[in-house]
């Protein structure tokens, strides 16, 4: 047994980053703040090309939290690009978007979920959803490309009318998995 890591993947249907730029345009989000992922690559390049829009790369998530605060009292719309590892170091913050009663959608890439290969990721991976839940964001998932963009659409608008924090959870069944096996 070969013990290199070896890509799954994605979805066929590889669109959904595309959609997505096209969903923050469509919901005027002026700011999009992320830590450099993988599974947001593209959709990041997308948002730093647009001269309407201000991609901030940031050093941790939590940072993100603070960037949308002040975005929403400045007049702009924002979101919070992630990975699920980062939803743990957002916790405290979280708390601001109830609180202040601000807009805070966050699209989230999964890790720890479906065939990860990675034990350190499976802790936060399993715990996501329930963590974001118990901090008082509303979060939908998923799990299938053709799902992405309309999940997305969701999130954006329950965070924008009803202004608290949401979030939308992108499985890791669409984003492929990296496995240890055989060559």
């Amino acid at each position: 047994m070969n013990d290199t890591a070896m890509d799954v993947a994605p979805a066929p249907a590889d669109t959904w980053p595309d959609e997505l730029f096209e969903l923050l345009r469509t919901h005027k989000v002026r700011q999009v703040a992320y830590v450099p992922d993988a599974g947001h690559s593209r959709l990041i390049r997308r948002c730093q090309a647009d001269p309407a829009i201000r991609a901030v790369s940031l050093t941790t998530e939590e940072e993100g939290i603070a960037l949308m605060l002040g975005a929403w009292l400045g007049g702009e719309r924002s979101v919070l690009l992630m990975q699920s590892s980062g939803v743990g170091n957002c916790v405290n913050m979280l708390s601001l978007g109830i609180l202040h009663r601000t807009p805070m959608p966050m699209l989230v890439t999964m890790r720890g979920d479906f065939g990860e290969f990675n034990p350190a990721q499976m802790p936060m991976g399993q715990a996501t959803q329930a963590v974001l839940e118990a901090m008082g964001t509303l979060v939908c998932r998923a799990d299938h490309a053709a799902d992405i963009a309309p999940t997305a659409d969701a999130t954006l608008r329950m965070a924008f009318n009803t202004f608290r924090p949401t979030a939308t959870l992108i499985g890791q069944r669409v984003l492929g998995a990296k496995t240890f096996g055989k060559e």
